[in-house]
């Protein structure tokens, strides 16, 4: 398309639209994985072309384990997007990372198990690099958008995705904690993943909404304490999301635009042609 939105958002919990979004165009996709969780949302912002895409999709009626990701990011991908930000609510792990604060984290543990974390299957093989999951530059330059807004944010910490959608045990809040872990939250995995084998950079930007349940002296988390926080943080988001959009380098300088150049494996005389032609889109160009 042209004028293609390069920057898209996936709105998690409590984030279901970009008011300050123009001149919108909805895009009713569908893909080789299926349909995405949403119409994805077309407009202008800082007079530039974003796409937004509801994660849980509008009315927020899909459970984080029943999400497309993989017709998500591939839907976005057919758009044109080169960043993808996604905007999560998260428990903190660490008495630092209060709820209301904005962190930017740097690692990610995938915890789920019932997930389709890959697009490359049915004989087309690749091996993806994800020691550092998250895009560096595109999380830099969010979390310096994030400050400008005068929230409190962190950068760093590592987030372990658990399948949900029921919260922590207080046991299991307890393991995680001794593993290191920062963030606790329900949908960053495979989404990231998934970004990078589409050659996509991906950042999030995580909402402590709560001290999961570790935190004996705080109550433990419901949804209505998850919304009112994310009510109060949907501002700060968009918010960032503007400053990003003024200030973000146009021309991407990080790996994950050729992330695939070394990760596919399979002879590409043996894959089968409807395997190829599903999944072109990211590998035609190194397949000639």
């Amino acid at each position: 398309m042209t004028d293609k939105p390069t920057i898209a958002i996936i709105g998690g919990s409590g984030l279901y639209h970009m008011p300050g979004l123009k001149d919108t165009q909805e895009h009713n996709l569908n893909t080789p994985f299926g349909k995405p969780s949403a119409p994805i949302i077309v407009g202008t912002l800082a007079g530039k072309k974003v796409a937004f895409l509801a994660r849980h999709g509008i009315g927020h009626h899909i459970s984080p384990s029943e999400i497309n990701f993989r017709a998500n990011i591939y839907a976005l991908k057919l758009l044109g997007v080169e960043r993808v930000i996604g905007i999560s609510a998260c428990g903190s792990l660490r008495e630092d990372y209060a709820p209301g604060n904005i962190i930017i984290p740097d690692q990610l543990f995938d915890f789920t198990r019932l997930r389709k974390r890959t697009f490359f299957e049915d004989s087309l093989v690749a091996h993806i690099s994800v020691a550092d999951p998250f895009c560096e530059d595109l999380s830099e330059q969010v979390y310096q958008a994030v400050k400008q807004t005068g929230a409190v944010t962190h950068r760093g910490g590592t987030m372990i995705t658990i399948e949900g959608p029921r919260f922590s045990t207080r046991g299991e809040s307890n393991v995680f904690r001794s593993w290191g872990m920062s963030l606790i939250g329900m949908t960053t995995s495979p989404e990231a993943f998934l970004a990078r084998e589409a050659e996509l950079c991906y950042t999030v930007i995580g909402h402590v909404t709560d001290y999961d349940v570790w935190h004996i002296s705080e109550k433990p988390v419901t949804v209505e304490i998850v919304v009112e926080i994310l009510n109060k943080n949907s501002v700060i988001a968009q918010q960032t999301v503007g400053n990003l959009i003024q200030n973000h380098k146009s021309e991407r300088t990080c790996q994950c635009s050729s992330a695939l150049k070394t990760a596919l494996i399979t002879d590409p005389n043996v894959i089968p042609a409807e395997t190829r032609q599903r999944l072109g889109i990211f590998v035609e160009k190194y397949l000639n």
